[in-house]
């Protein structure tokens, strides 16, 4: 098919099966239905032994420091004004306290750039003596904290006061109120029945699909689903894309956590695939992934129809739980993966190298879904 696009997780895994598994570069070409000037290409992008995929991981390498570099600096700033925010408008000798009081969480370089203060001025205000002013609220905030924590941390401003009037202290009650603010000590207070949030209201279509498994054309109904596979680092998560005419798994995608990303990598390169020209019906279950805004947004994008299953009813899809059943039968079931490396490229191996392409299929008339396309095509021209 002219015009057919690949996923970079199908290059990486074309590639392996010629520098891991030992296929060659023609076999693996005509399997997979691509050409060999393109797979020459691919290797040359993405296998780990070329100096160009080399150099790739190096620049990648960097990147990423950078980029961690600016979220550790973007998160601490973030964090650094979300506990400073009651002195960001405050004198600045109470920036400079605030800075005192948490050098062992943030350094004092990233807590003055947030706080808008220099170091300069914060090194100079540490080696001045404390003020009058200083030294008594000092020793207020000691005898509030006390008072505060021997009435069970109960107590406002308004009852502190009292308590510092009757052991002879003479100040303001908005004082106390101003030290207990910066000491962030609180009178405690009734509380609110906490209030959920819904969320967005999940996108149901209705069974359009109706089980009709056995179209007369190809690209006139795709069914899709997701699976888990087990391996010793993790769960990896297969999504797959399937043409109900002719069983060929046209598009699919492997990750290691269950998101929308997932099932839409598979229903993208189904589309690069197979080029649809005409409405096509996708038939899916009642996930989340599949009710989500992304998923409706990606069909409309691209001309398709969205058909779902009944709640609970696995049988509405049950021409993708059959392959999967196949899948795990016939590889997964008898394999142990280390790694979801390991199993991504057997699971790869299994799909375009061996089921795709060899497979008989009693929906097929004993023919693999790719050769029964072929004499369906063959068929067409002659009439």
């Amino acid at each position: 098919m002219s015009g057919k696009r690949y996923t970079d997780e199908f290059k990486i895994e074309a590639v392996r099966q010629v520098t891991e598994k030992g296929y060659s570069i023609a076999e693996v070409a005509d399997r997979l239905g691509t050409t060999t000037h393109s797979l020459y290409a691919w290797i040359k992008k993405y296998d780990p032994k070329s100096s160009q995929a080399a150099s790739a991981q190096i620049d990648q390498a960097k990147e990423l420091a950078r980029l961690k570099n600016e979220l550790q600096r973007v998160t601490e700033e973030r964090d650094i004004l979300k506990k400073g925010r009651g002195v960001l408008r405050k004198p600045v000798q109470m920036r400079y306290a605030f800075i005192k009081d948490n050098q062992q969480f943030w350094s004092v370089r990233r807590m003055c750039s947030a706080l808008e203060v220099h170091r300069s001025g914060f090194y100079a205000w540490l080696k001045q003596p404390l003020s009058a002013t200083a030294k008594r609220s000092e020793q207020l905030s000691g005898l509030i904290k006390q008072f505060w924590l021997e009435s069970g941390g109960v107590y406002g401003y308004r009852k502190i006061f009292c308590d510092l009037r009757d052991v002879g202290e003479s100040c303001g009650i908005n004082r106390v109120h101003r030290l207990m603010q910066r000491e962030g000590l609180k009178s405690q207070r009734g509380y609110r029945k906490p209030r959920y949030s819904k969320g967005f209201q999940p996108i149901v279509q209705s069974n359009t699909l109706d089980r009709q498994f056995n179209p007369t054309e190809p690209n006139q109904a795709w069914v899709t689903d997701f699976t888990y596979i087990r391996t010793h680092e993790g769960w990896l998560f297969l999504a797959v894309v399937i043409d109900l005419f002719s069983r060929l798994v046209v598009g699919w995608s492997m990750k290691p956590m269950m998101t929308t990303a997932l099932v839409l990598d598979a229903l993208l390169m189904a589309i690069w695939r197979r080029s649809p020209t005409n409405k096509v019906l996708v038939h899916s279950d009642q996930g989340s992934q599949y009710t989500s805004y992304e998923w409706q947004d990606l069909l409309k994008q691209h001309g398709l129809e969205s058909s779902m299953s009944r709640r609970g009813n696995c049988h509405d899809n049950a021409v993708a739980e059959s392959f999967f059943q196949l899948l795990k039968r016939e590889r997964v079931k008898r394999k142990i993966y280390s790694t979801r490396a390991e199993a991504r490229s057997d699971i790869f191996e299994y799909i375009e190298m061996f089921y795709n392409v060899k497979r008989r299929h009693g929906a097929n008339n004993q023919q693999s879904p790719k050769d029964f396309e072929t004499f369906h095509e063959m068929k067409l021209a002659c009439v």
